[in-house]
């Protein structure tokens, strides 16, 4: 069988940080699935700009050893070369998107390979049908949801037909319909046989794709599992590795509130209605708190969680509708100021110079809360880092920082837009802790996820958002009603 990569001896280490690949040998055979797996910051995606060439040509550092892509060392190919023969798709697919609208976007690539006009528009319109996204056609991309925009960054890689694909958390994002798309599409690409490499957290739907899962720590390979060596383990297994589980069955469940004081605030939310370019968003949305509990807001993408959720915070401008806090109707700027939203692009909510800056930024007098932050930073597990900028750390690290800053200023409700989009098990675990923390202190929860495994271990009542509408409004009892409301299909993925 032939060696389409050949990894030797790869050192690799960011210019001015520590190592982050140490001697890695690895051979991927033609037609084969690799699966990096491992903890945040264990060097997965650090990999798979190696395997693309992005090591070193655009992130800069010294590489040390050798790679060859289909028989060509990568260092005598060209850009224009490599990404003939390799395709992307990133965790944060904006930082690869280069036109405003879906159809010129996914055709980028092909346009780039010189083909001609009818074999660019015939490769559009089969991968359009592929991910079942016609209706978005010529909309803009910067209107679209996460989980969308993931959707054709997919399509632009397909649409290049390379002979190998490098996955960076693909299913972050993506909805459980979505992610059972994602799986028939690797399937088909290994059937056309190329060859792919994923980076993943999300184990759940690989389960018949991955020939071999590569265990990753501290910038090394250390072990390597088969499809059956992997299920074996269970898991148990996999989250004291600090990876997410395997099967749904095995997740814990949190149906209990947590006492809470009884003179906190009350919320509730009334007839929330919006539209964009006179299309239905958000239709006479209510529901209130019933005493102290962690709500989930589900549904697909660009159902209208994130809608939602700005909404409530007061951060869209035209929405019909009242939101009480305490019995009160709050104005959109009284909320903006009382119910604190952290979106899924956390980079775009960071701002300060380091992280005690972070914390204090927007406060009157700030430095009268310099040891308050410091306090806060230290109950976070990130006053090691308190001299460092924000965005250097890592995704969890951010997450935390964040719920810091809503800390801060004791908002009494707090919406968190996918918080665990690329966090690993324990990084999960932290999050959830911390949120159950705040919850017994009295702080409210609205929390917009397609993560099954973080909602059945952190939220006690369930939100289904279907069409602009509430369509479901229940408290978390069993496994199977939750699987049943994020569009689970019996018998697929790993549980049967």
């Amino acid at each position: 069988m032939q060696n389409i990569i050949r990894i030797s001896n790869v050192d690799f280490s960011y210019q001015g940080q520590e190592q982050q690949l140490s001697e890695i040998s690895l051979s991927v055979y033609q037609g084969e699935c690799i699966a990096l797996i491992g903890s945040s910051g264990c060097g997965k995606s650090t990999l798979t700009r190696v395997i693309n060439g992005l090591i070193p040509a655009f992130y800069q550092g010294q590489l040390t050893g050798e790679v060859f892509i289909d028989g060509k060392n990568l260092r005598d190919m060209s850009s224009w070369e490599i990404g003939a023969k390799v395709g992307n798709v990133f965790q944060d697919p904006r930082s690869q998107f280069f036109s405003n609208e879906v159809t010129g976007e996914i055709a980028f690539g092909c346009e780039n390979l010189g083909l001609s006009h009818d074999e660019i528009i015939n490769r559009v319109n089969r991968t359009i049908r592929v991910m079942k996204i016609e209706e978005l056609g010529n909309v803009s991309i910067y209107t679209l949801s996460y989980g969308m925009r993931q959707k054709v960054a997919i399509c632009s890689a397909k649409a290049m037909e390379p002979k190998i694909f490098v996955f960076d958390e693909p299913s972050a994002n993506l909805d459980l319909q979505s992610t059972y798309l994602l799986a028939d599409l690797i399937k088909e690409l290994k059937a056309e046989g190329k060859t792919i490499i994923i980076a993943e957290h999300r184990l759940f739907y690989l389960h018949g794709i991955a020939d071999r899962y590569l265990f990753m720590e501290n910038g090394k390979i250390v072990d390597s599992y088969s499809p059956s060596e992997i299920q074996t383990h269970g898991s148990a297994y996999l989250n004291q590795k600090g990876l997410r589980s395997l099967d749904f069955k095995d997740v814990q469940i949190k149906n209990e509130n947590e006492a809470a004081p009884q003179s906190f605030c009350s919320i509730s939310i009334s007839n929330l209605s919006t539209s964009f370019d006179g299309k239905v968003v958000l239709h006479d949305v209510s529901f209130q708190y019933n005493g102290n509990e962690v709500i989930a807001l589900v549904g697909t993408n660009g159902a209208g969680k994130s809608t939602l959720g700005k909404a409530i915070a007061g951060l869209i401008k035209r929405v019909d509708g009242q939101v009480f806090v305490d019995g009160v109707p709050q104005s959109r700027k009284d909320r903006i100021g009382k119910i604190w939203y952290i979106p899924q692009d956390l980079d775009s909510q960071l701002f300060g110079e380091n992280l005690v800056d972070e914390l204090t930024t927007g406060l009157e007098n700030p430095k009268q809360y310099q040891e308050k932050a410091k306090s806060i930073l230290d109950h976070l597990g990130l006053l090691p880092f308190k001299d460092r900028h924000p965005a250097t750390l890592s995704g969890g690290q951010k997450q935390r920082l964040v719920l810091g800053v809503a800390m801060m200023r004791e908002t009494p409700m707090i919406i968190l837009d996918e918080p665990t989009s690329g966090l690993d098990f324990n990084s999960m675990e932290k999050v959830k802790n911390l949120i159950h923390e705040q919850q017994r202190k009295g702080t409210k929860f609205l929390i917009i996820s397609h993560d099954i495994e973080f909602i059945a271990r952190t939220c006690n009542r369930i939100l289904k958002l279907d069409g602009g509408r509430i369509s479901e409004d229940y408290y978390l009892q069993d496994m199977q009603t939750l699987l049943n409301s994020m569009g689970y299909k019996e018998g697929t993925l790993w549980t049967s």
